[in-house]
C-alpha cells in the first residue's frame, strides 16, 4: 500500500517526507499550534525530523501521515491516520496547521480526500477524533465534516510530559460519510 498523492485547487496532500522537517516545524515548533496536540512542542527542526523518522518507520496498513502543501503558501501541515483496528474496521485522525494558514478551511478539504481514502481505499467503517473540549476549532473542523461527538468527557485520557488533560471523542462512520455526498 502506498498514500496516494492527491490535490484540489487550493491543495496538495502528499506523503510526508524527512526533508518535511523544516516546514512541519512552522507547526510542531510553535506553542499555540501545539496546545492540543499529543506531544510537546519540538524545540527544532532536527527534532521534528526525528518524529517525520518515527512515523515514516510505521508501516502504513497502521499508520499514514500526509504532507499538506497550500496553492499558493507551500507547506502548511500534516493530516494522518493511526490507531487502527483491522479487525473492527476503525482508526484515528489527527491534524495540524502552522498559525499562517488557519481559517482559511484547508483542513476541511484536506480531512476530506483523507477520510475518502480512509473509507473507500482502506474500506474503514470508522473514523475517530479525541479532542480536548477547549478545542474549539478542531471540534468545529470535526462537526463539518459529519463527526458526531459521542461521549462526555474522557478525564485524564492523554498524556503530555507529566500532565493528564480530558478529550472528547467524536466518531464518523463510513455509510454516514457516503450518505452526505462528501466523497472527496
Amino acid at each position: 500500500m502506498t498514500l496516494p498523492v492527491v490535490a484540489t485547487r487550493r491543495l496538495t496532500l502528499r506523503p510526508i517526507e524527512e526533508g518535511d522537517a523544516e516546514g512541519l516545524h512552522g507547526a510542531y515548533g510553535d506553542a499555540g499550534a501545539m496546545r492540543f496536540w499529543d506531544s510537546p512542542v519540538s524545540r527544532d527542526a532536527l527534532e521534528t525530523q526525528a518524529r517525520i523518522r518515527q512515523s515514516l518507520a510505521v508501516e502504513l496498513r497502521w499508520h499514514g501521515m500526509w504532507a499538506i502543501e497550500a496553492h499558493p503558501g507551500g507547506f502548511a501541515g500534516m493530516i494522518n491516520y493511526h490507531n487502527v483496528d483491522p479487525h473492527n474496521r476503525h482508526l484515528a485522525l489527527s491534524w495540524i496547521l502552522a498559525p499562517a494558514f488557519w481559517r482559511r478551511g484547508l483542513m476541511t478539504e484536506a480531512a476530506q480526500l483523507v477520510l475518502a481514502h480512509c473509507f473507500f481505499t482502506m474500506e474503514m467503517h470508522r473514523a475517530e477524533v479525541l479532542i480536548e473540549p477547549q478545542d474549539v476549532a478542531s471540534r468545529g473542523l470535526a462537526a463539518k465534516l459529519g463527526f458526531k461527538q459521542e461521549s462526555d468527557l474522557l478525564r485524564d485520557r492523554r498524556r503530555i510530559g507529566d500532565k493528564y488533560r480530558d478529550v472528547l471523542m467524536y466518531g464518523l462512520l463510513a455509510e454516514e460519510w457516503a450518505d452526505s455526498g462528501r466523497k472527496a
